[in-house]
Order: structure tokens, then C-alpha cells, then sequence
């Protein structure tokens, strides 16, 4: 179900000029980037870009909502680490994007990981804003 606007607790602001090959800025200067198409793109690959971006932003929220099934399942994820791998490629509608994410938690057993990861993937915002968008596979 989606959230209100009366339930908005943060809005984060960026602003883009020249789309992908030009820069990106939060309105509090917190984030303050050159962007370019990759290389594999035809671009100069100098600046990040916008895949890059949406795999931090990503993996940053999994890591999060992997946090908050472990303390409500009481096991321990200290020490783990959330990895997205975002990809590009055309589509029949121009392109689109497909997503990886995997996680490295040392201090459970892997079917305990495993139960977290898909639990995590239940509650991450990120993973409710892309279900049934774009393919995301958990690895």
C-alpha cells in the first residue's frame, strides 16, 4: 500500500542537468556529482552514472531492512555486507534495468541468510518500489 504524503518523515531533493552526461545534486549539497554514460555506453565513463547511483542507493536500503528482520528474528548481521549490481541493456521499449542483490552475512548459517535476504527483500523500500517493474533477483 503506498504512503500518504502526511506520512512522509523525508524527501530527498537531487536535481539533474544534461541527463546522463552532465550533474546531479542533493538541494543541501550533500551530493554533488559528474555524471556520464559508462564506456560500455559510448560514453567517457569519467563521472558516475545513474545505475551506480540506484545500486548505492539500494544496497544502503537492503542493508537497512536486512537489520531490522535480524533484530525482529534475533540474529546477528554485524559485520555483513549488502551488494547491488544494477544493469542496463535495451528492451522493446528502449531499455530497461535488472537487479542483483546479494548479501555476505558471516555470522549466520546460509539457510538463516537466506530466510533474512528474502525477508529483507519484503520490506525494503526499494525492493517494494521495483516489485513487479523490473527483474530482481537475490542471490
Amino acid at each position: 500500500m503506498p504512503i500518504q504524503q502526511s506520512d512522509v518523515l523525508y524527501t530527498a531533493v537531487a536535481t539533474a542537468e544534461n541527463g546522463r552526461d552532465g550533474r546531479v545534486a542533493t538541494d543541501d549539497g550533500k551530493l554533488d556529482v559528474v555524471v556520464n554514460p559508462p564506456v560500455e555506453m559510448g560514453g567517457s565513463g569519467v563521472g558516475t552514472n545513474p545505475e551506480q547511483l540506484f545500486a548505492a542507493g539500494y544496497s544502503a536500503c537492503f542493508q537497512g531492512a536486512l537489520a531490522v528482520v535480524a533484530r525482529q528474528e534475533g540474529a546477528d548481521v554485524s559485520g555483513s555486507t549488502v551488494t547491488a549490481k544494477v544493469g542496463i541493456g535495451r528492451n522493446e521499449d528502449g531499455f530497461g534495468i535488472i537487479v542483483e542483490i546479494s548479501a555476505d552475512i558471516p555470522g549466520v548459517d546460509e539457510s538463516t541468510a537466506r530466510a533474512l535476504i528474502e525477508k529483507a527483500h519484503q520490506v525494503c523500500p526499494y525492493s517494494k518500489a521495483t516489485r513487479g517493474n523490473i527483474s530482481v533477483t537475490l542471490a
